[in-house]
């Protein structure tokens, strides 16, 4: 085990064509959102080239940007570590989240073909199913699949492209309650789709409203908690 916390051969070597610079960014934060490397993790250039199959030169210019995007802590004379969100910044982030998604919920019930419908449920049983088998990842995944396709359902390009900007963050904070929120969380995103169905704007948004909420309180108890 090596000290970015990563067993040798757990990170598929990057082939080579293409921007290198942005396929190691795109890794590194992949594994940040996933908390493979966790908050606070001590992140060693030459180990995560190793890992990734790259010089320290792309890795270096990864983590440069990843630090001025919030992800990674710079520090002098002790190197780079992955950030440890606090409390306040979760919060902040999480206020947003929940007033684009109400939005994107009552413009998805205004707005969403019976096809539309028909791919919600299909991903409300995908998150079943992970919940019931206990995989974490895969029930995060689902959950912003799930999320995703109700902002899509909204048709509002500046709504979407908002959300995507928070949505990496909303994964990195929802990994660590994703068990906490179990089958719960799914049992919302059912009441979603009923309310999308009968076209029920003022439903749809409060379902969303208490859902998000829901999520946000239950980070804040994981905190008090640990």
């Amino acid at each position: 085990m090596l000290s970015t916390g990563l067993p040798q051969g757990a990170v598929p070597k990057l082939e080579r064509p293409g921007p290198l610079r942005e396929r190691v960014y795109d890794a590194l934060l992949e594994l940040i959102t996933t908390r493979t490397l966790r908050p606070g993790q001590h992140l060693v250039e030459t180990e995560l080239a190793s890992h990734l199959g790259v010089s320290r030169q792309p890795v270096r210019e990864a983590l440069q940007r990843l630090n001025t995007e919030g992800w990674v802590d710079l520090r002098p004379a002790q190197g780079a570590f992955v950030h440890e969100p606090t409390e306040d910044e979760a919060d902040q982030l999480l206020v947003v989240r929940a007033l684009l998604e109400t939005e994107a919920a009552r413009l998805a019930a205004a707005n969403a073909p019976a096809k539309g419908l028909t791919r919600l449920v299909e991903l409300c049983e995908e998150g079943e199913q992970a919940v019931a088998a206990d995989e974490v990842d895969a029930v995060v995944a689902a959950n912003a699949a799930f999320h995703a396709y109700v902002m899509t359902l909204a048709g509002n390009a500046v709504l979407a492209e908002l959300a995507a900007q928070v949505d990496r963050r909303v994964r990195w904070y929802y990994t660590p309650i994703a068990r906490t929120r179990g089958i719960q969380s799914w049992h919302e995103h059912r009441e979603l789709i009923d309310a999308i169905a009968a076209r029920d704007e003022v439903r749809a948004q409060h379902v969303m409203r208490v859902h998000t909420e829901h999520t946000r309180t239950s980070y804040h108890q994981r905190a008090d908690t640990a």
